[in-house]
């Protein structure tokens, strides 16, 4: 028997929790369709020997993006709009002082203030599809573990980069992207995309676009499973392969494409790995391999749970060149300072830099990256 003092407590405490329930409620219908954020990313870049010549660059990213949701704003479900801008501004660290081919820093791009991102999303049931102006490497050929490091490799890989006119940063385009959520498991996505984009010289903020038959398109697609090869733990697994055609100068077609492969492993809670693997054909790409592993070790103290260790080398096969091919081996700490403020000391050693024409001894380079999120 429950007393009656009981029934009155318990009483009031589920109408308290309905309560509660029905605030949560007004308040998710009275929610904001409209989301708007700010972040910033500066880098101090110091190339300490070899390259081309010792010294500091100063370089930084600042991107404004908002967003509206068609569903909160009681219109239809699964709508949104997306719009980013950036700007990239001081030195060139690649370009001045170390002369790498793959990039230390993956924010340098010069002075330049450009519209990155504007596109719509539709979803219906398991299917996406987004339209308009997109970063390829947001979705495709992405590590999620690569992305703590701060070469530009570890983020896409040279042998899509550096051997097409790739739509990723600082210079997007104009594209279609369908991605079907097969299952928790599998995961289906493929995107048709400008072939050319036009570059900052012609198109100085990425805002006057157009499609032409010379341009050419860029068709890409990636086959993702999320599935551990160890039990217990988490993986994810992405199989790509992309295609692109335009016609050059004379007006003659041109035809190129290639394959990557994209693992992450967690193998303890706290210790993951990751892979990636870029294959292109050699006829027509000087940079035609590409290969990578790394490892990351997360919550190194214990009383920094958000902190990441990181060790990753990358390989860039380069052939037709009087240089050869680059290695770059990479040794990165993740200070998360709070949710919104980071810090990311980091050394790089640059084996055979292969940026410009000429042999330039290795070269040992630090950064020290900070981050800010509004």
């Amino acid at each position: 028997m429950i007393s009656s003092n009981k029934k009155t407590w318990l009483s009031s405490l589920l109408i308290l929790v309905g309560m509660n329930g029905m605030a949560q409620d007004e308040a998710a219908k009275k929610e904001s369709p409209f989301t708007f954020n700010a972040s910033y990313i500066g880098d101090v870049v110091s190339n300490f020997s070899g390259g081309i010549k010792t010294g500091t660059n100063y370089l930084g990213l600042a991107n404004i993006k908002g967003g509206f949701d068609t569903e909160k704003a009681n219109w239809w479900k699964g709508g949104s709009f997306f719009v980013n801008v950036g700007n990239t501004h001081g030195d060139e660290p690649s370009a001045n002082l170390v002369g790498d081919f793959q990039g230390v820093s993956n924010i340098e791009a010069g002075n330049l203030t450009f519209m990155y991102e504007l596109w719509y999303k539709q979803s219906i049931g398991k299917l996406d599809v987004t339209l308009g102006l997109q970063d390829l490497n947001a979705t495709f050929a992405a590590s999620d573990d690569g992305g703590v490091f701060t070469n530009s490799s570890f983020g896409i890989q040279s042998s899509i980069a550096d051997n097409i006119p790739a739509p990723i940063f600082p210079l997007t385009a104009l594209g279609a992207n369908f991605e079907w959520n097969c299952s928790d498991t599998y995961h289906w996505k493929a995107a048709v995309f400008d072939g050319t984009p036009d570059d900052f010289e012609t198109n100085p903020y990425n805002t006057n676009w157009k499609l032409s038959k010379s341009d050419g398109f860029l068709a890409i697609t990636e086959f993702q499973v999320n599935k551990s090869l160890i039990k217990g733990k988490t993986g994810c697994y992405k199989f790509g392969a992309y295609y692109h055609e335009h016609n050059d100068t004379t007006d003659k077609e041109q035809q190129n494409g290639g394959f990557y492969f994209i693992g992450d492993q967690q193998l303890t809670g706290k210790i993951s790995v990751f892979s990636q693997v870029g294959l292109s054909p050699k006829k027509q790409n000087h940079s035609n391999r590409y290969i990578s592993l790394g490892i990351n070790y997360k919550e190194p103290f214990a009383k920094r749970p958000k902190d990441i260790l990181g060790f990753a080398v990358a390989y860039a096969g380069i052939d037709e060149n009087s240089v050869g091919s680059e290695t770059v081996l990479e040794f990165t700490y993740l200070l998360q300072l709070n949710d919104n403020i980071y810090l990311r000391p980091d050394l790089q050693y640059v084996i055979n830099p292969a940026g410009t024409d000429e042999k330039l001894s290795n070269a040992l380079v630090g950064t020290l990256r900070f981050g800010i999120n509004f």
